[in-house]
C-alpha cells in the first residue's frame, strides 16, 4: 500500500506501480502512471519533470483511493469514467461495454469495404474528401457506449446513422457521447430488442453482440466478468445465438447492395460465416485484430 509518508511523485508512483504489479494488474507502471496523472491533473511529462513534488496529504488520499480501486481490478477506463476508441473519447457507466481495441478492427474493415463502393456512395470517401452527394445511412445493433456508430460518422461526414440498445441506460450514455463529440445531428439513439420496431433500411448494418458461451464467463479477466454487464457478454450456451437471431433478420433491413459487419470471439469466425452464407450473403470476408485473431466478419447482401 502506499503509506502516509511517502511524500514525492517520484515515490508515489514508484509504490503504486508494486501494489498493481503484486495484484497481477497488466500494465502496473501505465495504469500508475495513468491513474496518478489523473488525480493530479498532469500528463505524462508533467509526471516526469515534477518527480520530486511533495504531494499533499489530500493528494496521496485521492491517489490511494484511485490505485485501490484498480488493485481490485477495476479497469481504468471504468475508474476514469471514460475509455479511449479510434482516438476518440466515450464515456462509459455500468450498462456500457468498455471498448476495446480489438473492435476498431469494425471500423477498419467497413471503411476499406465502403472505400471500394465509391461509386455508388461517394461519403464512403474519407473525411478529407469533400465530394460527398448521397448519405450513407448506418445501423448500430447493441451499441452501448455508441463507439462504433459515432466513429464512422467521425470518418464520414455526411452519413447518418441509428444506434440500438435494449438498456435505456446505455441509450443515455451514447446520446451524452454524441453530443460531446458533436455528433449529435447526424445521429440518434433508441431503446429497442435488436431490430424490433426499426422502419427504416440501412447501407450499412454493424453489432459487436454479446458472444461469449455462458459458462465461459466466470473464467473471464476480472476487469471483464466483474465489470462489464453480463447483457452484454453472454451469447447463450455456444455464443452464437446472436448471430442465429440477427442474420436472417438483416436483409430485410438492408438497402440494395447493402453491407453487414460482426464482431467474433475466437474460433467463431468460420460458423458465422456459414450462418451468413445460409442466408444470402456474398462477399464474405474476416479482417484479423492486432493479436492476428478473426475478429470480424463481412458480408454483403446483393438481392
Amino acid at each position: 500500500m502506499i503509506c502516509a509518508f511517502t511524500l514525492s511523485l517520484l515515490k508515489t508512483i514508484a509504490a503504486a506501480q508494486k501494489r498493481l504489479a503484486q495484484a497481477s494488474v497488466d500494465n502496473p507502471a501505465l495504469d500508475a502512471r495513468l491513474l496518478i496523472g489523473h488525480a493530479l491533473g498532469l500528463d505524462r511529462a508533467s509526471l516526469l519533470t515534477q518527480e520530486q513534488r511533495i504531494l499533499t496529504q489530500e493528494e496521496r488520499a485521492t491517489i490511494k483511493y484511485l490505485i485501490s480501486r484498480r488493485a481490485a481490478r477495476e479497469p481504468v477506463g471504468r475508474i476514469l469514467g471514460q475509455s479511449e476508441f479510434w482516438g476518440l473519447p466515450f464515456g462509459l457507466n455500468e450498462a456500457t461495454l468498455e471498448p476495446r481495441p480489438d473492435s476498431e478492427t469494425l471500423i477498419e474493415a467497413a471503411l476499406a469495404f465502403l472505400e471500394k463502393k465509391k461509386e455508388k456512395w461517394d461519403p464512403c470517401l474519407r473525411r478529407d474528401d469533400r465530394k460527398e452527394k448521397k448519405s450513407l445511412h448506418i445501423l448500430d445493433l447493441g451499441t452501448g457506449t455508441g463507439c462504433l456508430l459515432l466513429s464512422l460518422l467521425q470518418e464520414l461526414p455526411q452519413a447518418t446513422g441509428l444506434g440500438i440498445d435494449i438498456s435505456p441506460r446505455a441509450i443515455d450514455q451514447a446520446t451524452t457521447n454524441a453530443k460531446q463529440l458533436g455528433l449529435e445531428d447526424r445521429s440518434t439513439f433508441q431503446t429497442g430488442d435488436w431490430l424490433e420496431g426499426v422502419d427504416e433500411k440501412f447501407d450499412l448494418i454493424l453489432s459487436n453482440p454479446p458472444y461469449i458461451p455462458s459458462q465461459d464467463i466466470a473464467q473471464l479477466d476480472p476487469e471483464v466478468r466483474l465489470f462489464d454487464p453480463k447483457k452484454a457478454l453472454d451469447g447463450g450456451t455456444d455464443g452464437f445465438d446472436p448471430y442465429r437471431t440477427l442474420i436472417p433478420l438483416i436483409p430485410s433491413f438492408l438497402r440494395p447492395k447493402g453491407i453487414v459487419v460482426f464482431e467474433v470471439g475466437i474460433y467463431q469466425a468460420e460458423p458465422v460465416k456459414d450462418i451468413m452464407k445460409r442466408n444470402g450473403f456474398e462477399r464474405i470476408e474476416s479482417k484479423a485484430d492486432l493479436s492476428n485473431i478473426p475478429r470480424c466478419i463481412i458480408g454483403q447482401f446483393l438481392d
